[in-house]
């Protein structure tokens, strides 16, 4: 807590030298901030009481059955199909992963949740199809999901290494 109170200050300390120093942006850049801070206000409360409804109804096995570390490639596939169906900003996405990620999803699973949130929806599949053709559509979409995968298991793979060369250096063994 005390470490993400320093970071919104020294934020809110560069935000006010650069409002300071250009003050011809400082119009835009509150309208903008305002802007964006109502429509959190207007969304995050329905996405805590969905959270809230999630954490009671749903138990953590089936979480850890269909999203945890032995979920394999069914665990991949359902991770990327529940990033794209939402629509929504991404910061409605951060809260759900992180109750996924307490109920014992595995990492890789969420980063492709994550990623599939970010970068593969399926309104924005139909406008692609639409405006650029089924050719670029598909060879993007398949792109996408290859190498979201790829970066997905190389960060789970560079966690589990890293937090396994800390228990090593902790062990006086």
């Amino acid at each position: 807590m005390v470490r993400d109170l320093i970071i919104l200050g020294i934020t809110l300390l560069v935000t006010a030298v650069l409002l300071v120093a250009f003050p011809d942006r400082r119009g835009p850049v509150i309208k903008t901030s305002w802007n964006f801070f109502l429509e959190m206000i207007q969304i995050l409360p329905a996405v805590m009481v969905l959270l809230g409804l999630f954490a009671v109804f749903v138990p953590n096995e089936a979480v850890v059955r269909y999203l945890g570390k032995t979920s394999g490639i069914k665990g991949i596939f359902l991770a990327i199909l529940l990033g794209t169906l939402p629509t929504g900003p991404l910061y409605v996405a951060f809260p759900i992963a992180s109750a996924l990620l307490k109920k014992g999803a595995r990492i890789s699973n969420i980063i492709l949740f994550l990623s599939a949130w970010a970068c593969i929806k399926i309104p924005q599949e139909m406008v692609e199809l639409q405006f650029l053709g089924a050719r670029f559509m598909l060879a993007r979409l398949t792109l996408t999901v290859i190498f979201v995968v790829i970066m997905a298991l190389a960060i789970e793979w560079i966690m589990r290494w890293s937090d396994g060369g800390e228990r090593e250096a902790e062990s006086p063994a």
